[in-house]
């Protein structure tokens, strides 16, 4: 198990992590998520040893990283998958680290030709493209067969069949009963390939739950059609309804339910094509959560005087 206790990290004034305070579960895909400068990576870095925390630890079965007398056998990580020595082939790059945690070479090979890259072992990856180095870092975190695996943005340059791959490859080994932990900022990914999500902004835990647990009490949008959508629109308007033109005949209502939107057509004499709720996504509900924990967000140009 994972466990993360009360863990804080500074760097100099700034506080990246603040009283973070959570367990990741073997046997299930866990999605970790939060906006840009939520302190995610900052976390992941703590979890396998390349900063030290302020203040509280994290965890591998009971221990810290610096405990563990050969790391890669019980944790995989993929944190940066450019960290590379450009100069080396993927072979040597993964026969480097195999040596150094007393791995059985013919492991390399394995592991190579597990994630597709088995072809370009002998080439320098200082040539290779994102996504083949994001296949090389996956290929590192398997070497040691680890019971739990870290991974930072994973499908980062791959391609749609890569992607697929990488999902199927996530949820074959959370069955295995390995604990799978996945930083990603893709709310579409994350969805459908995460069985349970934690989310935190600013460095601080905000909730966690699975997918379903968390838009299932979520506020969704109407979707409605009319060939009378303009006064349709004014009507709902009229009932605080927040209204979004979707097309010529269609409409997405928010702050109003399908039974209210519904009466209020019928009062009016509009006559309904269609009157369909909205659950709300991953995505609608980790922007109403993380609202106030936006540490880099845009904000709306001023004209040109």
């Amino acid at each position: 198990m994972l466990k993360i206790d009360h863990l804080t990290k500074h760097y100099g004034e700034t506080i990246a992590v603040n009283d973070l305070d959570f367990e990741v579960q073997p046997g299930v895909v866990t999605g970790f998520l939060g906006p840009n400068g939520s302190g995610k990576s900052t976390t992941m870095r703590v979890m396998i040893g390349l900063d030290r925390p302020t203040n509280g630890r994290v965890t591998i079965d009971g221990k810290t990283y610096d405990q563990l007398k050969a790391p890669l056998r019980e944790v995989g990580a993929l944190l940066d998958a450019k960290a590379l020595d450009p100069k080396r082939s993927a072979r040597n790059h993964l026969r480097a680290l195999a040596l150094s945690n007393r791995i059985p070479l013919k492991r390399v090979d394995e592991v190579l030709e597990f994630v597709g890259v088995a072809s370009v072992a002998n080439k320098k990856v200082g040539g290779f493209s994102l996504g083949m180095s994001q296949r090389l870092g996956i290929a590192g975190a398997l070497l040691g067969d680890p019971g739990i695996l870290l991974f930072d943005e994973p499908v980062n340059g791959l391609d749609p069949e890569g992607i697929r791959w990488i999902r199927d490859f996530f949820r074959s080994l959370a069955k295995e009963g390995r604990t799978v932990f996945v930083s990603s900022h893709l709310m579409s990914e994350m969805a459908v390939s995460a069985d349970q999500i934690i989310v935190i902004g600013r460095g601080k835990f905000i909730t966690s739950g699975s997918v379903a647990d968390l838009t299932a009490n979520a506020t969704g949008t109407v979707f409605v059609r009319s060939t009378d959508a303009s006064r349709l629109a004014e009507v709902l308007r009229g009932d605080h309804g927040d209204v979004e033109a979707v097309n010529d005949n269609g409409l997405n209502v928010a702050g109003l339910t399908s039974d209210q939107i519904g009466e209020a057509a019928f009062a009016a004499g509009i006559v309904l094509h269609e009157l369909t709720p909205q659950r709300a996504s991953l995505e609608d509900v980790f922007m109403d959560l993380t609202a106030d924990a936006v540490e880099y967000g845009h904000k709306n140009m001023e004209p040109t005087p």
